[in-house]
């Protein structure tokens, strides 16, 4: 199974609505997800004018786009694609 990828939007809404804090990723990940999980810092992903800013800050965890990011929702999804192969 390869990495896998955790794009973090950090364009200016999303960075101040909590994006800031999930840089820090691997501070909720245990030690068996920590190697797993490549975090990538997205400069922007375009996605607030869609949704008014109501979604921010978005993440893609392996291209799935969550929205109203926190750390605890990112882990579960982490989690969950590791346990299907990063699928």
């Amino acid at each position: 199974m390869g990495k896998i990828n955790l794009e973090i939007c950090c364009g200016t809404t999303c960075y101040i609505l909590g994006a800031s804090k999930l840089m820090n990723i691997d501070d909720y990940l245990g030690e068996d997800l920590r190697d797993m999980v490549e975090v990538i810092a997205v400069p922007c992903m375009n996605l607030c004018g869609s949704e008014n800013l109501g979604g921010a800050p978005y993440v893609k965890v392996n291209g799935q786009i969550v929205s109203r990011a926190n750390a605890e929702e990112v882990v579960k999804v982490i989690k969950e694609l590791a346990a299907n192969g990063g699928r």
